[in-house]
């Protein structure tokens, strides 16, 4: 089977994939979580009339010369306004966040006041503008109003506003259930000390943190041994999820079963191999309702695919909005050599400084299996296949590392 192309690859991975269901959740539930519909606001901010300082309520025009003597009618607090009208001539002593009292319109901060000893009189020394200091009743925002649209991920801003707004749920989309399998008989779970010709299953945790971070719900099916049977007994508790993503096993070697053992649980193979690096020996198919992804067992190439083509899955899955594979621009710090035929998605660092567009450096190891090297990057330089050679200070295309 050709190789196939990063784009080709990764339309046929998303597509047909349509938005989990929705379900209400405690506001501090939601966060983190993707919003399943708009949020309509319940409630006007600010309410009334406010004051944004401490001083006086006035009317401007009691004030149009200065100095200006007014009697104090009483005072103003939040959660507890003052009743009535304000005649002319008249001022109120107001705190911050209170209602602005009926017949004022101006707030003269206490700073520019003098308050007369012995005296229910206050002096005004400096005037501002009117309406100065006063939040306007619905200047936030207005009942009715559109605040938060589906698709959008819910941080402390969002719940912060929709708890302004009335809401003390909100609907969201349900975590997609993504299962994950690692296989070889090479593998020991961490905190096991590995035997002569063993190593630790770091990929398993790895890919369940970048799940979790992308809003999926993970489940680690842990290890299966290099045998169809022990493979196929995984297999099975994998029924049901919108998900199954194994690591290792996908490649030529007489001990990469996995496709086998797949496609005898009735996977319909969509396509093996992408031109990618790292990250070339994956697959993708559907079993019945679930998705598979097959993904290398060297550790970059593994999350490096997984940022590729599972994140996009995910966010399709919770209906976001955005895009999860945003390309910047960023001026590259040496000359780099020409690419290969495969997309190459090189591990790069930010460099100190504050340019703009930013430049970049690619790490020195390129190596797919030296996780060193992904944990000192924080983007990844994209390069197209068969890209030609670049000098110093030439634009080029990254994306965030921000597992």
């Amino acid at each position: 089977m050709a190789l196939l192309s990063v784009d080709e690859a990764l339309a046929r991975v998303v597509d047909g994939a349509s938005p989990t269901a929705a379900e209400s959740v405690p506001l501090l539930a939601a966060h983190n979580r993707v919003l399943a519909q708009d949020v309509i606001s319940r409630l006007t901010q600010p309410p009334f009339n406010a004051s944004a300082m401490d001083g006086y309520a006035v009317c401007a025009r009691d004030i149009a010369t200065v100095p200006a003597s007014l009697r104090i009618a009483g005072e103003s607090h939040a959660g507890c306004r003052y009743a009535g009208a304000v005649e002319r001539g008249t001022a109120v002593r107001i705190f911050t966040g209170a209602p602005l009292p009926e017949g004022t319109d101006t707030v003269v901060i206490q700073e520019n006041t003098e308050r007369e000893d012995n005296t229910n009189t206050v002096v005004i020394r400096e005037a501002p503008h009117p309406s100065a200091n006063v939040r306007d009743m619905g200047g936030d925002f207005r009942k009715g109003q559109t605040l938060l649209t589906a698709g959008r991920l819910i941080d402390a801003r969002a719940i912060t506003l929709a708890a302004a707004a009335g809401h003390a749920q909100l609907s969201v989309r349900v975590k997609p259930s993504i299962v994950i399998l690692a296989t070889g008989d090479e593998l020991v779970e961490p905190g096991v000390v590995p035997g002569p010709d063993q190593i630790v299953a770091s990929n398993t945790y790895g890919l369940a943190a970048l799940v979790e971070r992308t809003g999926g719900s993970p489940e680690i099916l842990g290890i299966a041994r290099d045998a169809p049977g022990a493979i196929d007994a995984k297999l099975q508790t994998a029924a049901g999820a919108d998900v199954l993503v194994t690591i290792g096993g996908a490649s030529v070697g007489e001990r990469d079963l996995v496709r086998a053992a797949l496609e005898a649980r009735g996977m319909a193979l969509d396509f093996w191999k992408v031109a990618i690096r790292p990250g070339k020996p994956m697959l993708f198919g559907h079993m019945e309702a679930t998705r598979v992804l097959g993904l290398p067992g060297n550790p970059v190439s593994c999350l490096v695919a997984a940022r590729v083509f599972l994140v996009p899955l995910i966010y399709r899955f919770l209906g976001r909005t955005d895009s999860p594979l945003q390309e910047t621009t960023a001026t590259i710090a040496h000359d780099l050599p020409a690419n290969g035929p495969r997309r190459h998605y090189m591990r790069a660092k930010r460099q100190p400084g504050e340019s703009n567009p930013p430049r970049v450096r690619v790490l020195p190891s390129q190596d797919s299996a030296h996780l060193t090297g992904l944990m000192a990057a924080d983007v990844l330089l994209v390069r197209p296949p068969n890209a030609v050679a670049q000098t110093a200070g030439t634009e080029v295309s990254v994306i965030s590392l921000d597992f």
